[in-house]
C-alpha cells in the first residue's frame, strides 16, 4: 500500500511537468510491470499473446514518448482558470455532467449489475476531469514551491475541491465495477474509456496539439492504438484452468480477482453435475422412508 501511495503521488507530479497526452498512456508500463512480477513471483503463466501485449505498449510509449507536444509554460493559476472557462471546455465539462447525472439516476439502478459500460463510463468520464483538475492543481503546487504563491487565489481552492469530489465519485463506481464484473472485463474497458477521454479533454482544454504538425499528431494517435491494443491484450490473455469433470464447459480464472458471485454460480453449477441419477434416487427413496 506505501508503493501504492509513492506511486500515485509521483503521478499527481508527472502531471504538473508534462502534458496529460504523455503521462496518461504511460501508465499502460505498470501493467507490464505488475504482468512480469506476477509471472516469476505469483507463478502466473505469461502466454505469447501476453508477451505481445507487452511489447506493443513499450513499442507505443516510445511512439508516443519522442512525439509529445512540449508541455506550456504557465506562470499563474489565472492561466489555468482562463483554459477551463474557455467555451469549447465548458460545453465538453456541461457534457460529462450530463451524461454522467444520466447514467447515475436513470440507468444506474436499472442496469448497473447487468452491464459493464454503466460504472466504467462514469468512472472515465469523471476521471477526466479529475486529470484536468489534478494537472491544474500540481501546477499551482509547483509554482508555490517555485516561490509563487498560488494559494491566496480561489481557483486554487477550487480545483481542489473539484478534484475530491471526481476522485471520490471516480473510485465509488469503480468499486461498484469491480463488485459486480470480473476485474478481467473492467481492467481493460475502464483503461481504454478513461485514456481516451483523458486525451480528448486535455486536447479540448490545454490545446496539446496546437503546433504541432500533422505527422506528429498522427504518430501520437498510432503510439496511443498501439499501447491501448496492448493493454487489452494483457487483460484478455490471463491464465485460465479448466474445471475438471464438469459438462458445462465454463472455465474457472484463476486470478483472485474473480467476484464470490461468479465462484457462487461455478460451484453450484459444479455441484448439480456431479450429481448422479443414482444420488437422485436415493434420495427420493429416503424422503419417502421418513
Amino acid at each position: 500500500m506505501i508503493t501504492m501511495i509513492v506511486g500515485e503521488v509521483a503521478n499527481f507530479v508527472a502531471y504538473a511537468f508534462a502534458p496529460a497526452v504523455l503521462v496518461t498512456p504511460l501508465g499502460a508500463l505498470s501493467i507490464i510491470v505488475s504482468a512480469v512480477l506476477a509471472h516469476f513471483i505469483l507463478n502466473e503463466r505469461l502466454h505469447a499473446l501476453g508477451i505481445l501485449g507487452c511489447v506493443m505498449c513499450i513499442a507505443g510509449s516510445m511512439v508516443i514518448v519522442i512525439h509529445a507536444p512540449q508541455e506550456q509554460e504557465i506562470t499563474s493559476v489565472k492561466e489555468i482558470w482562463i483554459m477551463a472557462t474557455q467555451p469549447s471546455f465548458l460545453l465538453y465539462v456541461a457534457s460529462v455532467v450530463l451524461v454522467v447525472s444520466v447514467l447515475v439516476f436513470h440507468f444506474s439502478p436499472l442496469c448497473g449489475q447487468s452491464n459493464v459500460l454503466v460504472y466504467t463510463a462514469i468512472c472515465s468520464l469523471m476521471g477526466s476531469l479529475s486529470v484536468m483538475s489534478v494537472k491544474a492543481l500540481g501546477t499551482s503546487l509547483k509554482l508555490t514551491f517555485e516561490g509563487k504563491n498560488q494559494l491566496v487565489y480561489p481557483e486554487t481552492w477550487f480545483f481542489m475541491l473539484v478534484v475530491a469530489i471526481c476522485v471520490l465519485t471516480q473510485m465509488n463506481y469503480l468499486n461498484k465495477a469491480l463488485d459486480s464484473f470480473n476485474t478481467a472485463i473492467v481492467s481493460p474497458i475502464y483503461y481504454v474509456m478513461f485514456t481516451t477521454l483523458t486525451i480528448l479533454a486535455s486536447i479540448i482544454m490545454f490545446k496539446d496539439w496546437s503546433g504541432q504538425s500533422l505527422g506528429s499528431i498522427t504518430s501520437e494517435i498510432c503510439g496511443l492504438i498501439i499501447v491501448l491494443s496492448g493493454t487489452i491484450l494483457l487483460h484478455v490473455t490471463k491464465d485460465y484452468e479448466r474445471i475438471p469433470q464438469s459438462r458445462t464447459g465454463i472455465y474457472a480464472p484463476l486470478s483472485p480477482s474473480s467476484t464470490p458471485r461468479l465462484n457462487g454460480e461455478l460451484l453450484r453449477r459444479i455441484e448439480d453435475d456431479a450429481r448422479s441419477p443414482e444420488d437422485e434416487e436415493k434420495a427420493l427413496r429416503r424422503q419417502e422412508m421418513y
